[in-house]
């Protein structure tokens, strides 16, 4: 049996998943885990990409219907792996990575394990892990481990998170419950693969648009004080964003943001300024 089970959920990103797969054939704990990708509804080649990586120990689902938590959660039980370890599609693991989170929970057995995530523009680049790459994220499913046992015990993913967003925070929430810790191992980083033309600001403000309205999900069903810290459903943060989202003032955004060099630091602020509002305006709607 497998000492670990890797778990990928994609949807129509058959390239992204070509090249995180063949960074997962090269682990150094190869014959340690297993893998296992879960095609959420795709329309590509993502079926055929699966198929091709069965060589080295991946196995393929299918969850039809797009829901990143029914994915997982189907993955978790097909696992065989006492420890699962999250991935995302478009991340590249360095050879030590399964490793590194196999080390941290040999030492800590009752502990969330998470690394560092670095965001580079191509799967080409591979920086060092530094200081800002530091994260106090409990639970985020790009980079992530635990015993699949305390999954399990948890309840897995909440089905209910539909769409973008908040659906790992949640389960990090109950995790915490049940006395898990967090530990961060600076061995087990990631790489997660941001193309800039990817990145549109339509495409932005729709995923952002998304994360509010679970947002709000996640704070009426948690509604403590941390959740409306990390979620910005907190008085200060509305008064903030009334005054940056005023009507003259978004059209102020919405001009900049349409003109000029991508690059320049006044676009990039119009933009920053625009998917603010977005997340908060969906986020507001959620919770009358």
């Amino acid at each position: 049996m497998p000492e670990a089970s890797v778990i990928i959920a994609t949807r129509d990103r058959a390239a992204a998943l070509r090249t995180c797969l063949a960074a997962l054939a090269g682990q150094t704990a190869r014959g340690r885990f297993e893998i296992l990708v879960v095609d959420n509804g795709s329309h590509d080649d993502t079926p055929a990409v699966i198929a091709e990586a069965a060589w080295f120990g991946v196995r393929g689902l299918y969850v039809a219907h797009p829901n990143r938590a029914k994915a997982r959660n189907a993955a978790i039980a097909a696992a065989r792996g006492d420890t699962v370890i999250f991935c995302d599609d478009d991340t590249v693991a360095p050879p030590a990575f399964v490793a590194a989170h196999l080390d941290a929970h040999r030492s800590h057995p009752r502990a969330v394990v998470s690394g560092p995530i670095l965001n580079v523009e191509n799967a080409a680049q591979r920086p060092a892990p530094t200081a800002r790459h530091w994260s106090r994220a409990f639970f985020c499913t790009c980079n992530v481990s635990v015993a699949r046992k305390c999954l399990i015990e948890a309840g897995g993913f909440d089905e209910g998170y539909e769409l973008y967003g908040w659906e790992d925070t949640d389960l990090g929430v109950r995790l915490r419950a049940l006395g898990l810790r967090r530990f961060f191992s600076w061995q087990a980083y990631i790489y997660h693969v941001k193309p800039p033309e990817t990145l549109t600001l339509e495409r932005r403000r729709a995923l952002a648009a998304e994360k509010g309205a679970m947002a709000a999900r996640f704070v009426r069903k948690s509604p403590t004080w941390s959740v409306r810290l990390a979620t910005g459903a907190h008085p200060f943060n509305f008064a903030r964003v009334s005054l940056i989202g005023a009507r003259p003032l978004r059209r102020l955004w919405e001009s900049l943001a349409n003109r000029g060099d991508r690059r320049s630091l006044l676009r990039a602020l119009a933009e920053e300024a625009l998917v603010d509002v977005t997340y908060m305006d969906a986020l507001k709607l959620g919770l009358r």
